[in-house]
């Protein structure tokens, strides 16, 4: 799992005086899903499997990502009268997803009291020249990226989660390792800048000076960070803790797969116990077949979700290609390239910390 998070935890930059401490409880409430997992659900009795598994929150939507994938059309928020049907069938915290840019269904989250909201790139974009403005809301947001400026850039917004793009609704966790290796690989090279170099990489990325520094110092996101995209199977979510993730995403991978129930249960042993080879050999056994999934290298460019999103200023900054693996990291550069291109809570979130002791 990765470094462990300061106690006092992040500080979002442009943040105002007044909600630099409703920041700090949603940064400690996210915190509190560490190290757990939080599963995608279109209906009470899967969010009720998920729970009896181990879940640490449920994702409430009304079709998974490879739904979506499949039938196409404008991806919107959920029915609010869905969204209550599984808070009212569970204890754990409930996740819903919101479209990036449209703070409005933000708004409607907020007021059927979800416990957290995602600015998900799995829904169709509404704003493709901003985000939403998180600070301004009581409850915490989760934010994908692919790369340390996305990271930094909606943490700075208000984000106080972060997880992988990866490629949602694909089975395929090639994306999810790519995105963790890119964070970890950037967050290094930034730890050994010195205060001018950080100054010009925040300006080349887009991201507050103040935010990179504590970040390049902490040695990770000052937020937590979830893997997402792609995770299937319990070796993947091992994978990704490996990788220095806090916790994992599955979405398709459970629901879409032959035992959810089972499955369900082997990937939250797999977060758990993701050092341990003899654990994770077991658990994998008998698991009935895996969803089917999508190879995203055969993939066409215009089917990837991971490149939704943007920055404010820059309405193609977070959809522009991004650099070759590796290419960020040339030896003798002393920082990036000039030409690198970054693309009042419910109860039922108090009860994170127990669930995660079970």
């Amino acid at each position: 799992m990765a470094t462990e998070l300061p106690v006092n935890g992040a500080t979002a930059t442009n943040a105002s005086n007044g909600s630099t401490d409703s920041f700090t409880v949603k940064t400690g409430l996210a915190r509190m899903l560490q190290g757990g997992v939080i599963m995608d659900v279109v209906d009470a009795a899967q969010a009720r499997i998920a729970e009896e598994a181990g879940a640490c929150a449920v994702m409430a939507l009304e079709r998974v990502p490879a739904d979506i994938r499949v039938e196409g059309g404008v991806a919107r928020m959920s029915d609010p009268k869905m969204i209550k049907e599984i808070m009212a069938a569970v204890t754990i915290p409930v996740m819903a997803k919101a479209r990036i840019g449209h703070f409005v269904e933000c708004q409607i989250l907020e007021a059927i009291g979800v416990d957290y909201i995602d600015e998900s790139e799995v829904l169709t974009p509404a704003d493709h020249a901003h985000h939403v403005e998180k600070h301004p809301f009581t409850v915490p947001f989760v934010c994908g990226c692919r790369n340390l400026g996305e990271a930094l850039r909606r943490i700075s917004e208000g984000a106080a989660m972060i997880r992988t793009k990866g490629e949602a609704g694909t089975g395929d966790v090639v994306e999810a390792v790519r995105h963790m290796r890119t964070v970890n690989a950037e967050i290094a090279h930034a730890s050994r800048m010195s205060d001018t170099e950080l100054r010009v990489l925040a300006k080349e990325i887009a991201a507050p000076f103040d935010l990179l520094k504590e970040t390049a110092k902490l040695g990770r996101l000052p937020v937590v960070n979830f893997a997402a995209g792609g995770v299937a199977t319990p070796a993947d979510a091992a994978l990704m803790m490996q990788l220095g993730c806090d916790g994992v995403f599955v979405g398709s991978g459970i629901f879409k797969s032959g035992d959810a129930a089972k499955r369900a249960k082997a990937i939250v042993q797999a977060v758990t116990h993701f050092k341990d080879a003899k654990v994770l050999a077991e658990i994998s056994e008998d698991l009935g077949e895996a969803m089917v999934g999508i190879n995203v290298d055969k993939m066409p460019e215009g089917d990837k979700m991971a490149g939704r999103g943007c920055s404010a200023g820059d309405p193609n900054r977070d959809r522009r290609p991004q650099p070759k693996p590796g290419a960020i990291m040339g030896a003798g550069w002393s920082r990036f390239p000039p030409t690198f291109n970054p693309a009042e809570q419910s109860p039922r979130a108090v009860t994170a910390a127990a669930i995660l002791l079970r």
